[in-house]
């Protein structure tokens, strides 16, 4: 993926409009770690000006690549991609972490994934309070690197695995036909997700296909540099794909960040491969995220409407950052939670719940932690019972969150909170 840094930091009028809403400088105020300070530097790199260092390498990890600076720069400028092509640089460099790599290599290869995980599950019991209903796990100790975080919990079989490849909810000749995207946060963790998504499609009499040998998108590995184990993975999901795309009219994803990596990344990294791009383009045409298929090409609004069940809980909605700034999806979830949710705003709904990536979660968490604090604030000030998002990472980033600051707030997908109400019917 070839970048211009100069034509990028030389456009950069230093208006400063992005920095009240860098989720970086809100807790770090520090010019440097501004996106106009992370511009500048990318400029001095590119003059020769910049050495890639340990102190630099420092600098351009702290970015939690929420693109809020995108969606509020008067000229769109790309710092977050400026960023992302720095880190592979770094990564080049430097390396990238041994559990990162570990990590990466599971990512690459599916079978060993779903082992190694149903092997953790067998013995997280040993180590961790599970909570089946949150979907989450504690340690029962005080372990190393680890504290007291809550993590997602880790399931015996995957989401995908847990379900026939295909599920015929409707005979008739007319039925729609999709093909779902589970992300590796639903598939693996937060599998009540998929299978909300399963209820309500059959409510609906769609057809289902569960692609089995779809692989992560490969967003953990672009944040972090790793191009060699994206351009990998984007490859074998384009080529699996396109075994089963015709076939379907949709393909639909209950997570934010993998809707954006499939729709606008994939094909932004391959853009030197103009074969590659072109067969992106045909995928990318029927992807969507979940709520906003669901409430644009069916029924759903109907249904729930015609469903005479206010739930007693308040909810309120956080907007994953790569749902709202980058595919404009905010509108579409919120529409399908009002019919039988009341719906309490918080300040800024937009505001990155800070989880920020692998680096930021691993190496970096005192931001994380710092600006999911804040957040947790906006949420308690609601006095909602439930808060909702469309993506795992939010999930996992405000659940811990909640729990650090002891705010007895649930979290539910809304894919969960609309087939709670479809069970009732």
């Amino acid at each position: 993926m070839n970048f211009d840094f100069t034509k990028t930091s030389d456009a950069c009028v230093k208006c400063g409009k992005c920095i009240p809403s860098c989720t970086i400088h809100q807790i770090n105020a520090d010019e440097v770690t501004s996106p106009r300070g992370f511009l500048e530097l990318v400029g001095a790199y590119q003059r020769g000006e910049l050495e890639l260092d340990k102190n630099a390498k420092e600098i351009f990890e702290k970015c939690f690549l929420c693109t809020t600076c995108v969606s509020i720069c008067p000229t769109s400028l790309p710092t977050d991609i400026a960023i992302e092509n720095i880190r592979h640089d770094i990564a080049k460099k430097f390396g990238i972490t041994w559990f990162k790599r570990v990590y990466f290599f599971l990512l690459r290869h599916k079978k060993i994934m779903d082992f190694s995980i149903s092997l953790g599950a067998f013995f997280i019991p040993l180590l961790f309070k599970v909570d089946k209903n949150a979907q989450s796990m504690k340690p029962r100790f005080n372990l190393p690197f680890v504290g007291k975080r809550v993590f997602p919990r880790l399931n015996k079989k995957s989401f995908l695995n847990s379900h026939d490849e295909f599920i015929q909810n409707s005979s008739s000749d007319d039925a729609l036909k999709v093909a779902v995207f589970a992300g590796c946060f639903s598939n693996y963790h937060y599998t009540k997700t998929g299978d909300s998504l399963l209820k309500i499609l059959k409510a609906l009499q769609i057809n289902v296909m569960l692609p089995k040998k779809q692989r992560c998108c490969g967003a953990p590995a672009l944040f972090t540099g790793d191009f060699k184990t994206v351009d990998k993975l984007i490859r074998t999901n384009v080529d699996y794909f396109e075994t089963f795309l015709d076939e379907v009219d949709a393909v639909i994803i209950p997570e934010a960040t993998c809707a954006a990596m499939i729709k606008e990344d994939w094909e932004r990294f391959m853009c030197e491969d103009k074969e590659m791009s072109v067969r992106i383009k045909k995928i990318t045409g029927k992807v969507f995220m979940a709520s906003e298929w669901l409430y644009k090409k069916t029924k759903l609004l109907e249904l729930l409407n015609s469903v005479n069940i206010k739930a007693k809980e308040s909810i309120t909605y956080h907007d994953p950052c790569h749902a709202r700034k980058v595919l404009k999806v905010f509108k579409e979830p919120r529409a399908l939670l009002g019919a039988n949710y009341d719906i309490k705003e918080m300040s800024d709904p937009a505001q990155c719940c800070g989880f920020g990536g692998v680096t930021m979660q691993s190496e970096k968490f005192k931001f994380s932690q710092k600006a999911g604090g804040t957040k947790v604030q906006m949420i308690e000030k609601t006095d909602a019972k439930i808060v909702s998002a469309e993506c795992g990472a939010c999930r996992m980033q405000l659940t811990n969150a909640l729990d650090q600051k002891s705010v007895k707030v649930a979290f539910k997908h809304p894919l969960e909170l609309i087939a709670e109400v479809i069970n009732q019917e």
